[in-house]
């Protein structure tokens, strides 16, 4: 006794399935493209980990 999915539920479920699949891969698409583009645009990346960094201390001998 095989089952058959030709039932019109498993039609709409397809269907649903395939909606969210193509919304899933075209999130991760923009988000790999916007990865690439940070990437290759060179600029320096740098996390906010809460430790001191030599650029966030005020110039010496500048204007204050």
């Amino acid at each position: 006794m095989a089952l058959n999915p030709t039932h019109e539920i498993h039609r709409r479920r397809f269907g649903r399935n395939v909606g969210v699949a193509v919304v899933l891969v075209g999130f991760v698409a923009l988000v790999f493209a916007l990865t690439v583009v940070k990437v290759t645009r060179g600029d320096p990346m740098q996390a906010y980990d809460h430790s001191l960094r030599p650029e966030m201390l005020p110039a010496e001998g500048g204007a204050e």
